[in-house]
């Protein structure tokens, strides 16, 4: 019998930081599609902050670590398109064509799967046994949607849990303002963009709504709770596993 193929969960930042379930989960949906899965100690920040911010030194130094921790397994995913467009899009940038280091962060590139883009893609998962009674909306994270294609995926996995429905917000693919150290630079324009987002949420009456990073999350998650608007805020991963909160289940 051959060996399970090696999966590295790469954790990111905020979910370790601040939403630990997000990394539980997706181990646990990695599990239940037949995978080795492993969560790499050493992992550290992937640097899209240093990278966004023009510090390319920073950026390189951060993937050069990234890479030594990643590098013998099979696959890589990433419940963050964000982070996972960073290695599977920018890392290749940093690095001159045709260097070694090139080709090795092309290698790592390829390998490198946002979650539920590669459940469906990948591990041909087409359902989930986790059950959802209510109605969910999905909004479309900017990095998993325009830079690792994720769109129809998490939608088909929602529609596949039984006493789930789907209803799509107004204008689903508009960034909801957080966009990494934008929201810092630019408060007062990030809070407007995510007023209309929610806006745009809780006019669906859906029960909850769900994305695929947990920076959209944490910005979604806080203005609703800020403006009283009790609309539970998820990551897909966390409803596809069934690790949600009580009161939304």
């Amino acid at each position: 019998m051959s060996d399970p193929t090696r999966v590295a969960l790469f954790a990111t930042c905020l979910v370790n930081l601040m939403r630990p379930r997000v990394g539980f989960a997706a181990l646990k949906l990695l599990e239940k599609a037949g995978f080795q899965v492993d969560v790499p100690i050493q992992q550290t920040c992937c640097g899209q902050p240093n990278f966004n911010s023009g510090d390319r030194e920073g950026a390189r130094s951060a993937a050069k670590q990234t890479l030594e921790v990643l590098r013998n397994y099979d696959y890589v995913v990433v419940p963050s398109g964000s982070c996972a467009g960073m290695i599977r899009k920018h890392y290749p940038t940093l690095f001159d064509e045709g260097t070694p280091e090139r080709k090795a962060f092309e290698t790592l590139s390829s390998r490198t799967h946002e979650l539920v883009s590669f459940l469906t893609d990948v591990a041909n998962v087409d359902q989930v046994t986790a059950k959802f009674d209510g109605v969910v909306t999905y909004h479309d994270s900017c990095a998993g949607l325009r830079e690792m294609g994720v769109k129809g995926q998490p939608r088909s996995l929602l529609s596949s849990m039984v006493g789930c429905s789907l209803k799509e917000m107004e204008d689903p693919e508009v960034c909801c303002g957080f966009g990494g150290t934008f929201c810092v630079k630019y408060p007062d324009l990030s809070n407007e963009m995510v007023r209309k987002k929610t806006d745009s949420i809780v006019a669906t009456d859906a029960d909850c709504v769900a994305m695929g990073d947990v920076g959209c999350l944490l910005n979604i998650e806080g203005k609703l709770h800020r403006d009283g608007k009790a609309v539970p805020a998820y990551h897909v991963a966390e409803l596809l596993a069934g690790m949600i909160k009580d009161e939304a289940s």
